[in-house]
């Protein structure tokens, strides 16, 4: 079996249909102008930003990815806190492209893509300027060389964030994560960050309209959540598990899976806390925590 892929039960048709507020036909039209303005911005800054100082350049793409969820209507909660710098390999369930630049909003780093995205219009060559690494799932023997550079981005300092679960489903169900991309983490001996993501309505219920998956174009993707209203996108900042752990790539992984699917079923119990507690670190500081 290929250790990347996996074949999610989710459908567009079954899953990812909202079910809240509807937004008029103008403001989706106008947050559909918006975004396709931030985008342009983005790879017109893309060339002159990489030149600043990494701070700088950090706080730059942290704010702009902020700004794009923004452009869609998304409201943006952060909980807990990214901790110290250095590298480690962040690692979070994939529900929708939505989770690119969520998590870039708070833990900038070098993306793992499928090579797909690399083709697509616009998006592709910002992701590719955005240093993200491509790989080409239906190729087996292409793994180790692609574990390798994982690594090597691990032990020069970079944050290197993984979709461990191989594609995209719909927040309800989950899948199991592929070790493979877990090895680099041990060979650089640096730490996993375990991510949990979430898209939620203003009653605290899923949000099923970010959902991306099965043969759902990116278009139809793009008007569904223009027209949703009371959308908030949820970051959830585990403990990082520290190098060294675990013996191998597959306990690595289970453990990585354990804490994420905890932090769902925490988070989908109805308890008050859930909705206050929200970092106040810089990260969090940068994303919204009030109606767009």
């Amino acid at each position: 079996m290929n250790p990347w892929l996996t074949v999610p039960p989710c459908t567009p048709g079954a899953c990812a249909v909202h079910e809240g507020r509807t937004a008029p036909l103008p403001l989706a039209l106008l947050r559909l102008t918006a975004l396709a303005a931030a985008v342009l911005l983005g790879l017109a800054a893309a060339a002159p930003v990489r030149l600043l100082a990494p701070r700088t350049r950090t706080r730059l793409v942290r704010l702009w990815c902020t700004a794009l969820l923004r452009t869609l209507g998304l409201r943006i909660r952060v909980h807990g806190s990214p901790g110290p710098d250095g590298g480690r390999l962040v690692v979070a369930n994939h529900i929708s492209w939505l989770d690119v630049p969520l998590v870039a909003a708070v833990l900038p780093g070098r993306m793992l893509a499928k090579g797909e995205v690399g083709r697509w219009p616009v998006l592709g060559p910002l992701a590719a300027r955005a240093g993200t690494l491509f790989i080409d799932r239906d190729r087996l023997r292409a793994l180790p060389g692609t574990v390798a550079t994982l690594a090597r981005a691990l032990r020069a300092g970079s944050r290197v964030v993984v979709y461990p679960e191989g594609s995209t489903w719909c927040g309800r169900a989950a899948g199991p994560f592929r070790p493979a991309a877990f090895q680099a983490a041990l060979d650089a001996a640096v730490p996993v960050q375990p991510v949990h993501l979430a898209y939620r309505l203003d009653g605290g219920g899923l949000a099923t309209a970010p959902a991306f998956v099965g043969e759902d174009p990116l278009t139809a993707s793009l008007w569904r959540i223009a027209r949703a209203r009371g959308v908030t996108a949820e970051i959830r900042l585990l403990p990082r598990i520290p190098a060294g752990r675990h013996p191998d790539r597959k306990a690595l992984a289970r453990a990585a899976q354990s804490a994420v699917a905890v932090a769902r079923d925490n988070a989908n119990r109805p308890c008050s806390s859930v909705h206050h507690r929200v970092s106040s670190s810089p990260a969090a500081a940068s994303s919204a925590r009030t109606p767009s």
